[in-house]
């Protein structure tokens, strides 16, 4: 039985910041959208099975159980992340500063992005133990990746947070949020709001350039207005 069909919605080559069609398993697609509509609990194997347009039998030939595909989603939400984060604070070398910024715009456009997929954090509660533990072990290489740069600046003086481990968790709720609220025909873009929680990061753990403006910031400043319901309107009808 093929419980865990293969799923890499990142490809290597794909640049941390791009961000294509998501691209899952037609039954991670449909269970994805059934969990966001009604809950984990409230939605049946049957249901799923109803939604892709195959029978019960099937579907448990590819996923062993509901359990299955939730934690599957939730792995590869919390691992595309990483990939990204990763790539990110790579290519920001060895600037804690830049590293963070990398990191943290990463982390935003992922929830913006693959928002309902990011969603799906709210369902850790109806994980099995054994799953459970595992996508909370994944979560906790992300929080440790940021707090590992934090203390970096730190040492060498960029951030000045005296609680380092309390502002990297604040930061993380506060990015991961953006999937609760975030919507592709709101005033801001994902990159804009990628840009503002940069600055509100930089401000939890303690950067002088987030509060004062005086030092230059290593990520993309973007200068285009907030977006006017007009603005939307014109643009939904141009790519229509």
């Amino acid at each position: 039985m093929n419980t865990a069909p293969s799923q890499d919605i990142t490809p290597p080559a794909e640049h941390w910041r791009s961000y294509g069609p998501l691209d899952l398993h037609p039954i991670l697609t449909h269970a994805m959208e059934a969990f966001n509509e009604h809950g984990y609990h409230g939605t049946s194997v049957r249901d799923i099975a109803g939604r892709v347009g195959v029978t019960v039998p099937a579907l448990y030939y590819h996923y062993e159980n509901k359990q299955a595909l939730l934690a599957t989603l939730l792995e590869t939400s919390v691992k595309d992340v990483l990939d990204r984060c990763r790539t990110a604070a790579g290519e920001a070398g060895n600037d804690p500063l830049a590293r963070f910024c990398g990191m943290i715009e990463s982390i935003v456009l992922s929830m913006a992005h693959r928002r309902q997929l990011a969603f799906l954090d709210t369902e850790i509660r109806s994980l099995e133990p054994r799953n459970r533990a595992r996508y909370v072990a994944l979560r906790d290489y992300l929080e440790h990746m940021l707090l590992d740069t934090v203390e970096a600046g730190r040492a060498q003086g960029v951030f000045t947070t005296p609680i380092p481990a309390d502002a990297v968790r604040s930061v993380l709720v506060m990015c991961q949020g953006v999937a609760n609220w975030f919507r592709e025909d709101g005033p801001l873009t994902a990159e804009e709001v990628a840009e503002r929680h940069v600055l509100l990061s930089l401000g939890t753990v303690g950067h002088p350039g987030a509060v004062t403006g005086g030092l230059p910031l290593p990520f993309p400043r973007r200068s285009s207005p907030v977006r006017t319901s007009a603005s939307r309107g014109s643009a939904q009808r141009t790519s229509g």
